[in-house]
């Protein structure tokens, strides 16, 4: 199966006629078929048993959703945003990634995380003031790639699938250095349009592949998610509008605001000139390249999806990306691991340290919390652990530190793409860590 039918984007609800083609919709024509039949027997037949449904089918598949401009205009209800943001496969259109046939072990911990308590902000909380507060709807703590928390909130369980939001980011680097590894890109150093000839003559014409990890290519953006004018919203409508090329040419079109390499400007824009540019190495979709290197070789137990910029087109490089919980922990867990798998690294000599460090632009000047698509912690214990994080609007996260082999996961169902969290993350993660040592 490679993609998946999607719902109008710009409709929260549908007649049913218009319900997407899948299993779903199998199903209910069975069952309308047999209740014909039934209807033309005589009055004394028993009418037959509906068919079972599928043993797999998405617990939540039938909840009703919102639309993708409320998610991003911060307008959904409490409800209504748990349902939206563990079924974003029904937004677009979708190309799958496939799971491993045996599922790598994360087993229960002997010693489980307590019941911390920490101060933030000046304030004193516990973990269930983060957890009611920051609206976490699932937390995976994994120490020595053994389970030692797992909670699961509004109705999610171990089935659920939810979305990354810009922790995709982090993924579409990484699968960056799998192809640098694979010899399929030469180094961070070339040239983007080697791999996307269509940006020659744009603004991203001598910017690096480093430079667009970094975000810093110089090209002009605004990420407001809020505002519907911004850059970011530009590039959701034309991923609404599902007509092939139309997010590259409007990354073709952006005016140069700095020298490349010069100035850091976080861009969602940015990653979807990463994930091009990697699709033009690898020449097969991402999902794909993501199953074929990580997902089926590290041991991901569930099938997971990626949005697509139209039917059957190429992967959104920063966000879209749906997954379990344990699946994330697995993810963190492989990059912890500096991406070895049976004893072999599918990543660069270096690379997660390079990824997971922060950076000085061309200038001299200092990006001391940014990597490679990585935030890096610049404060409290995490900063001496040298420990950094993938993040996405809304509350998601995987946190990493290698020194005291930890990997955090959170999902968040804020009502805000931004500022909604009330407990400040690094404090929390700090906590879990010292809990645990």
């Amino acid at each position: 199966m490679t993609t998946h039918s999607a719902s109008l984007p710009q409709s929260s609800s549908r007649p049913c006629w218009m319900a997407p083609l899948g299993r779903g919709l199998v199903y209910s024509l069975a069952l309308a078929g047999m209740i014909g039949l039934a209807a033309c027997g005589s009055d004394d037949d028993p009418p037959p048993a509906p068919p079972e449904p599928p043993a797999n089918t998405y617990p939540h598949a039938k909840e009703p959703i919102g639309t993708v401009r409320e998610m991003y205009d911060g307008t959904l209800t409490p409800d209504l945003a748990v349902n939206t943001f563990r079924n974003i496969d029904r937004l677009f259109p979708t190309r799958s990634i496939a799971p491993a046939a045996t599922p790598r072990p994360l087993p229960k911990a002997a010693r489980q995380l307590p019941a911390i308590k920490f101060t933030a902000g000046g304030k004193n909380y516990d973990i269930y003031d983060y957890l009611a507060l920051n609206r976490v709807s699932g937390l995976l703590v994994l120490k020595n790639g053994e389970i030692a928390y797992e909670t699961y909130q509004y109705g999610n369980t171990e089935k659920t699938r939810w979305m990354s939001m810009s922790v995709a980011k982090s993924i579409t680097s990484t699968l960056i250095g799998v192809a640098i590894q694979d010899g399929l890109i030469g180094s961070v150093h070339d040239q983007v349009v080697k791999y996307v000839p269509k940006l020659a003559g744009s603004a991203y014409d001598g910017a690096t592949v480093r430079d667009v990890l970094m975000m810093s290519s110089g090209v002009k953006w605004d990420e407001t998610y809020t505002n519907p004018a911004s850059d970011r919203r530009a590039l959701l409508e034309a991923q609404i509008s599902q007509k092939p090329g139309s997010a590259l040419e409007l990354m073709s079109k952006l005016p140069r605001a700095a020298e490349p390499g010069s100035t850091f400007n976080y861009s969602t824009g940015e990653t979807q000139i990463a994930g091009e540019l990697l699709h033009g190495a690898i020449k097969k979709p991402l999902a794909h390249y993501l199953s074929e290197k990580i997902w089926s070789k590290f041991g991901m137990e569930a099938e997971a999806n990626w949005w697509l910029d139209s039917p059957d087109g190429i992967e959104i490089g920063g966000s879209g990306l749906s997954a379990t919980l344990r699946d994330w922990g697995r993810f963190g867990l492989f990059f912890m691991n500096d991406g070895v798998i049976d004893g072999k690294s599918i990543l660069p000599n270096g690379w997660v340290a390079d990824a997971g460090s922060g950076k000085t632009l061309s200038g001299g000047d200092p990006l001391p919390y940014y990597g490679y698509m990585w935030w890096v912690n610049t404060d409290g214990q995490s900063a001496i652990d040298k420990a950094f994080y993938a993040t996405g609007i809304f509350g998601q996260n995987i946190y990493i530190n290698k020194k005291e082999k930890v990997v955090i996961v959170t999902w968040g169902a804020q009502s805000k793409p931004t500022g909604a969290g009330v407990i400040n993350n690094t404090a929390f993660f700090d906590a879990v860590v010292k809990a645990l040592q």
